[in-house]
C-alpha cells in the first residue's frame, strides 16, 4: 500500500512538491494539461471512509495517471481509464495497480444526467427545457398573485368604506351564491359589479383607477418580490414553506365546506339529452394532461430539493409520499368541486381555472383564502427564482451568483416576463399546459426513456419489449405537446 503513495517520477530523496527536474508537475488550471477525462483529486471520494474527501492512495493515484499521459502517445492514453456509473458514484477504473476512483454524482441532477449521456447538446437542451419549465411556474404564480392580490384589497377597500358589492354576472341565488364571471365570454373573469356607496364618489373612482387587476396590481408586485429575488441565499424563505402546508389544508377545508352547503350537482342521464349533461369523455382532455405534466412536474431540481434530508435513504419513500398527497390532494378538491358546483341553474362550462373567482368578492370564506395563498406564492416564488439563477447562471458562468448586475438582469427578465403575460394573457390554464407539455417532452417522456435504453444497452439487457415500450413512450410526449396546439 505503501508503495502506491510514492511518486513516481521523483529523485530518491525528493518530494513531490520539488520542483526538480526529474518531477513533472502540471497546473490543474491550465487546460491543456487535462486528459480525455479530468478528475481532481477534490472531487475523488474514498469508498470507506466517509468523513475524508481524499484518500492519500486514491490522490496518489490520480496524480500518476497525470505523469502516465505525459509520457504516451494519444492513442495510448485513451486506455488509461474505463468509466462505470453505478450507485451513485462514477467509477474511474485505472489499469496501473487495478485502482478504483469514484467521482460522487449523488448531488448531480437530471441535467448533469444529460450532459453525462449527451454531451453538450444534452447539457444545453435540458437546460433550455428546465428554464421552460421553471419560468413557467413563475409567470403562474405572478398572474395568481396578482389576481389575489387584487381581489384582496378590493374586499378591504369595500370593507373598510361600508361599500356593498353586487355582483352582475350570472349566479345562484341564496347564502351560498356562486358565480359564472366568464358567462357568455370566452375571457378570463373581470368580477364585474355593481357598487352602492354613499358619499363621495371620487375616492371609489381614484381605487378603481389605481387599483386594476390587470394594468396597475400586477406592477405592484416587483416593488415587493424584485428585491427578495435578488438575495444571495433563500434560505430565508424557505422556513415559511409551512404556509404551503397551512394553505392546502384550508383550501380541502373550504371546498368541502361549500360542497357540504351546495350538495351535489351531477346529471347521470346518459340516454336523454339534456342541457346540463356533461360527457365523461371529450376531445379537449389533452388540456388536462398538458396540464398535469407540469402540476408533477420536479424532475429537473428534486435532488436539490431532498439534498438537505436528514436521512437520505428515504429520499425515495418520501418522494414517493409527496407524490400520492399531492396526486390526492389535486384530485379531491376538483372532483368535489366539479360535483357540487351548482349546475342546474348554471352550467360546469362556468368553472374558472382558479376556481375562487366563482365565488362572489365579498365571500369570507375566499378571502381568507386568498390571504393565505397569496403569503405563501410570494414565499415560494423567490425559491423558484433561485433554481432558475442556480441553474442558468452556473451552466453560463461557473457560480449561481456571479454579481448583483447578471443576478437582477435575470431577474428582471423573469419579472418582466410574469408582468408581460398577467396583463395581456392572464390564462393560467395555458400557460400552464403549454409549458407543461414542452418541458415534459424531454424530462418526464425522452430523455429517461433514451438514458434507460442506453444504460440496458451498456449492459447488454436491452430488449426488444423495453425498446418499444419505451418509443412509445416517446411518441405519447410528442403526441401530447402537439394536442396543446391543436386544441
Amino acid at each position: 500500500m505503501e508503495e502506491d503513495t510514492k511518486p513516481i517520477l521523483v529523485p530518491v530523496g525528493g518530494d513531490e512538491s520539488n520542483y526538480g527536474i526529474m518531477n513533472i508537475q502540471f497546473n490543474p488550471e491550465d487546460y491543456k494539461c487535462k486528459r480525455p477525462f479530468h478528475v481532481e483529486p477534490t472531487n475523488i471520494v474514498s469508498v470507506n471512509d466517509d468523513m475524508q474527501r481524499v484518500t492519500d492512495e486514491a490522490s496518489a493515484m490520480n496524480k500518476r495517471i497525470h505523469y502516465y499521459s505525459r509520457l504516451t502517445s494519444p492513442a495510448d492514453r485513451a486506455l488509461i481509464y474505463d468509466m462505470e456509473h453505478n450507485d451513485g458514484y462514477l467509477h474511474i477504473k485505472y489499469p496501473m495497480g487495478n485502482k478504483t476512483a469514484l467521482i460522487d454524482t449523488s448531488n448531480w441532477e437530471f441535467p448533469d444526467v444529460c450532459k453525462h449521456y449527451f454531451g453538450s447538446f444534452g447539457q444545453w437542451s435540458s437546460l433550455l427545457f428546465s428554464m421552460i419549465s421553471l419560468v413557467g411556474a413563475m409567470v403562474v404564480y405572478w398572474v395568481l398573485m396578482s389576481n389575489f392580490l387584487f381581489n384582496t384589497g378590493k374586499f378591504i377597500y369595500n370593507y373598510v368604506h361600508d361599500i356593498n358589492v353586487t355582483d352582475i354576472v350570472p349566479g345562484t341565488n341564496g347564502s351560498n351564491k356562486v358565480i359564472c364571471p366568464s358567462a357568455a365570454s370566452g375571457h378570463p373573469p373581470e368580477n364585474r359589479t355593481v357598487v352602492f356607496y354613499s358619499g363621495n364618489s371620487t375616492g371609489f373612482e381614484l381605487f378603481e383607477k389605481w387599483w386594476n387587476k390587470s394594468q396597475t396590481v400586477p406592477f405592484y408586485l416587483i416593488a415587493v418580490l424584485l428585491p427578495m429575488l435578488n438575495l444571495k441565499s433563500p434560505s430565508f424563505f424557505a422556513k415559511f414553506n409551512v404556509l404551503g402546508t397551512v394553505s392546502v389544508v384550508y383550501l380541502v377545508f373550504l371546498v368541502t365546506i361549500k360542497a357540504a352547503h351546495l350538495g351535489i350537482h351531477l346529471e347521470f342521464n346518459w340516454f336523454t339529452e339534456t342541457e346540463f349533461f356533461v360527457p365523461e369523455f371529450r376531445i379537449l382532455f389533452p388540456q388536462l394532461t398538458g396540464v398535469l405534466t407540469l402540476a408533477f412536474f420536479i424532475h429537473n431540481c428534486v435532488i436539490t430539493l431532498l439534498q438537505n434530508n436528514r436521512n437520505q435513504e428515504n429520499n425515495v419513500r418520501d418522494l414517493s409520499i409527496a407524490y400520492f398527497l399531492v396526486g390526492l390532494t389535486y384530485l379531491y378538491v376538483g372532483v368535489i368541486i366539479f360535483a357540487s358546483f351548482p349546475s342546474p341553474p348554471l352550467s360546469k362550462e362556468c368553472i374558472e381555472q382558479n376556481f375562487l373567482d366563482n365565488f362572489p368578492s365579498d365571500d369570507i370564506l375566499s378571502f381568507v383564502a386568498r390571504i393565505f395563498l397569496l403569503f405563501q406564492m410570494m414565499t415560494v416564488y423567490p425559491l423558484l427564482g433561485y433554481l432558475a439563477r442556480v441553474q442558468m447562471l452556473r451552466q453560463f458562468f461557473g457560480n449561481a451568483y456571479p454579481s448583483l448586475f447578471h443576478v437582477l438582469a435575470l431577474n428582471v427578465a423573469i419579472v418582466g416576463a410574469g408582468v408581460a403575460m398577467a396583463i395581456f394573457y392572464p390564462n393560467i390554464g395555458g400557460i400552464i399546459r403549454y409549458s407543461g407539455a414542452t418541458c415534459g417532452l424531454a424530462f418526464v417522456f425522452v430523455y429517461p426513456s433514451l438514458i434507460y435504453m442506453i444504460s440496458l444497452h451498456r449492459a447488454g439487457q436491452l430488449t426488444w419489449p423495453a425498446l418499444i415500450t419505451h418509443i412509445f413512450i416517446i411518441l405519447l410526449g410528442l403526441a401530447n405537446l402537439i394536442a396543446q396546439f391543436l386544441l
